[in-house]
């Protein structure tokens, strides 16, 4: 049995089946600090076993840079130990993620790295984890029903994000504008970075002509600028839910001559800070994350949970906006 113990917050114990309870009869008015829960991991609790640990793996899209960071930065850890990681790819197709962590399952990990490719319609996997009794690290996009699921969550900052980018338009356009906004809906980062975007602009003169889903995938966002920038020629700025998509928007603002549009991403890769370095370039900024904390963090919460100790249920990591006039204290050769 695991224990949520909500700090500061609410005065009493609740135990659970690998699985929270503290947010059973929660109304809004009495919303939990997160990261004032903890989570007693005993039941988790194993030696290491001779030739080491094994984990598991899985992420959205294995080829998007962050993912790969975040994916070398965990195996590297693990290797430090002598543990194994065992990884799949389902490339944003939550189907295939599903039959790839049953594949998993089957080899029967210590503990499960999953990063959902849809934070609801990975939840038939989530069900076959928890009755293996295979203890789930979350990171940076949340799983629906977390609390039935996981051990603990950590992830950037999303909304501030998010935030920070919009906070950075208003002052950019004061008097507001036509704006266009790429987001993921079925992706709970994504969907928490345009709250942030779209909640720092409010009441500032701005009007959103478009908001699509682009899937952060670099293509498709560019498919879907080519058609809407055709209709939208005069948009002062366009908002992508990732870099990726920032990425697909610049290539498109550029194939049709654009000068003046201010392009906004959020995950502070080497690719847009190094096409945010170059003179004249539409990108204005990135709401910055840090792939490689998130790893370490991961990793740190995985050896806990190995052996038995008290976690918390959240772990934030900072987000921060990275610009033309700063880009050049984080680098454009590498993540922060």
């Amino acid at each position: 049995m695991r224990k949520a113990l909500i700090a500061g917050i609410m005065s009493l114990t609740m135990v659970a089946s690998f699985g929270l309870s503290a947010f059973a009869g929660e109304t809004e008015a009495e919303a939990v600090d997160e990261t004032a829960i903890t989570v007693d991991t005993s039941a988790y609790a194993k030696e290491r076993p001779e030739g080491g640990y094994v984990f598991a793996y899985t992420c959205m899209d294995g080829s998007n840079p962050f993912f790969v960071t975040i994916e070398d930065e965990i195996r590297a850890k693990l290797a430090e130990n002598g543990d194994t990681l065992i990884s799949s790819d389902p490339a944003n197709d939550v189907t295939r993620q599903i039959s790839q962590m049953e594949d998993a399952i089957a080899q029967q990990p210590d503990g499960y790295f999953v990063n959902p490719a849809e934070a609801e319609g990975i939840i038939p996997a989530l069900d076959q984890v928890k009755d293996a009794g295979i203890p789930i690290v979350n990171f940076d996009t949340e799983v629906a029903d977390k609390e039935d699921y996981i051990v603990a969550y950590t992830g950037s900052d999303n909304y501030n994000a998010g935030k920070v980018c919009g906070e950075d338009l208003v002052a950019q356009c004061p008097d507001g504008g036509d704006i266009i906004v790429l987001d993921s809906p079925t992706m709970n980062s994504v969907v928490d970075r345009t709250n942030g975007f779209l909640d720092a602009i409010e009441g500032h003169g701005f009007n959103i002509v478009a908001q699509q889903d682009a899937k952060g995938n670099l293509q498709e966002a560019q498919t879907i600028c080519d058609d809407l920038l055709q209709a939208h020629p005069d948009v002062v700025a366009i908002f992508g839910g990732n870099d990726p998509t920032a990425l697909g928007i610049l290539a498109s603002a550029e194939g049709f001559g654009l000068k003046n549009v201010l392009i906004y991403g959020v995950d502070g890769s080497p690719d847009f800070k190094a096409e945010m370095s170059k003179e004249g370039s539409l990108l204005r900024a990135t709401g910055a994350q840090s792939p490689i904390s998130i790893a370490d963090k991961a990793v740190e919460i995985m050896y806990d949970i190995m052996e038995g100790k008290e976690v918390q249920f959240r772990y934030p990591v900072e987000t921060f906006l990275i610009t033309p006039d700063n880009v050049a204290d984080y680098g454009t050769d590498g993540w922060q």
